[in-house]
């Protein structure tokens, strides 16, 4: 059964344009290789698809720059040399830019001001004025910042320093360490090792059985060493 003649137009559907390119992209390249072991020719292919991938092939003795020189040495031309005049053009302009640049900066320093005319001046005069307000804005804000976290960090050493001032306070009331809560104390001295020694006793309020006189439970009588 022979095969349909193909019509040659786009194919609409995405799909199947790109099956259809993958698979003659393949066939390209095979024949391509075909070429270059059975007839020993430099042969170099660059493809893009729709989407802007490249694909290409090139004889392994070769690359693609030496097939380039080589086309263009037969020829007699040379395909760079546009894309090298628009580069040295780009490159005039950027120049031109940064010359230009430059001098505004001298300009707002003091400098190169001989040539600006009355109407030149008075502008750079407002764009200075301008420029200075931003600034004086910007340095009142960081200034207010730093203000304000100076401002927290003496309310926090106030607050130490008032804490600090309250329990030294407290030390000078009971400098023993005896504070009353509402328990019964005695004091006693004894002489260790030839030296005299103050404790404190505490009778915890909460054991009627220590007020009463009653030794049914376990004493709560508490030794507390002060002052050696």
């Amino acid at each position: 059964m022979a095969r349909g003649k193909i019509q040659i137009k786009l194919i609409e559907n995405s799909t199947n344009r790109q099956v259809t390119y993958s698979k003659r992209r393949n066939g390209l390249f095979k024949k391509a290789n075909e070429l270059t072991v059975l007839c020993d020719a430099r042969v170099s292919i660059i493809m893009f698809s729709s989407t802007g991938k490249l694909h290409e092939f090139i004889s392994p003795s070769t690359s693609t720059k030496q097939i380039i020189d080589k086309y263009q040495k037969t020829l007699g031309i040379d395909i760079w040399n546009t894309h090298f005049e628009k580069m040295q053009e780009q490159l005039k302009q950027l120049k031109e830019v940064n010359r230009n640049l430059r001098k505004e900066i001298r300009q707002r320093m003091g400098d190169c001001l001989s040539d600006l005319s009355i109407e030149d001046l008075r502008g750079l005069e407002q764009e200075m004025d301008s420029s200075v307000k931003l600034i004086r804005e910007r340095k009142f804000r960081v200034l207010n910042n730093q203000i304000d976290t100076s401002r927290k960090k003496v309310r926090n050493v106030e607050e130490i320093h008032k804490n600090l001032l309250h329990e030294l306070a407290a030390i000078k009331e009971d400098p023993y360490g005896l504070v009353d809560n509402g328990g019964d104390y005695d004091t006693i001295i004894g002489y260790q090792n030839g030296g005299p020694r103050i404790f404190a006793l505490s009778l915890q309020p909460n054991h009627p059985n220590l007020h009463s006189g009653g030794g049914g439970g376990r004493s709560d009588l508490t030794t507390y060493p002060l002052l050696e």
